[in-house]
């Protein structure tokens, strides 16, 4: 059976084009949007889709807002960002507003092919970009858990560091939320990619995912 995919996103030569290799992938486009907003309105008139291929910067309701929406609405239907943004923010607020993996516009077939794959039958896609930061966070990782006999334990304050660098806030508000200082944060930081072996804040943020500190 074809796996059936939606498009989000507000370029629509960029979008049929999309459309057009999907087909030739052997996959089923249901429908394109040009953004959340109209996402949500074809979602009730057509068939769902199992995976949605979503952009970020979109007009009246943006890739965050949208994949957030599914995420409380639709969990069953799972997000594959596909952006320009290559930057850890953009990532990071997309993981934690419920997608399940993220590709670069600029990538290759065989890897879009390969990430819709992943998340059709395994449910997460682990791809690589930023120079291949991702990539080797998540798989230094697997490693790891693999090899480990029991779960790193952590303390009450660093399993709340630990949440709230999963949210959209910077370290200097992380510091104000927790009540300590920036360089308490910064401590905190560079003791967890220690302890737990991970690489910058998006290796943290997967192990916190992995583990069950946070949910997507």
């Amino acid at each position: 059976m074809k796996g059936k995919i939606a498009l989000v996103d507000d370029h629509v030569l960029l979008r049929n084009g999309l459309a057009n290799l999907l087909k030739d992938l052997d996959y089923e486009v249901v429908f394109q949007a040009d953004n959340g907003k109209h996402f949500i309105e074809l979602l009730a008139t057509h068939e769902a889709p199992q995976v949605v291929l979503m952009d970020i910067n979109m007009p009246l309701m943006n890739g965050y807002e949208t994949t957030l929406w599914l995420k409380n609405n639709h969990p069953s239907i799972r997000v594959l960002a596909l952006s320009m943004l290559d930057d850890e923010d953009s990532v990071i607020r997309m993981i934690r507003n419920g997608a399940k993996g993220y590709v670069l516009k600029d990538c290759e077939p065989d890897e879009l092919k390969a990430a819709i794959y992943s998340i059709l039958h395994k449910g997460f896609h682990h791809s690589e970009m930023v120079s291949g930061k991702l990539l080797h966070a998540i798989n230094h990782q697997s490693d790891k858990d693999k090899n480990a006999g029991t779960p790193a334990r952590l303390t009450e304050k660093e399993t709340e560091f630990l949440k709230w660098i999963c949210t959209e806030l910077s370290y200097k508000e992380i510091a104000d939320k927790m009540g300590i200082s920036p360089r308490t944060v910064d401590s905190y930081r560079d003791n967890l990619q220690e302890k737990l072996d991970c690489k910058g804040r998006i290796g943290l943020v997967l192990w916190a995912i992995k583990n069950d500190v946070v949910t997507i």
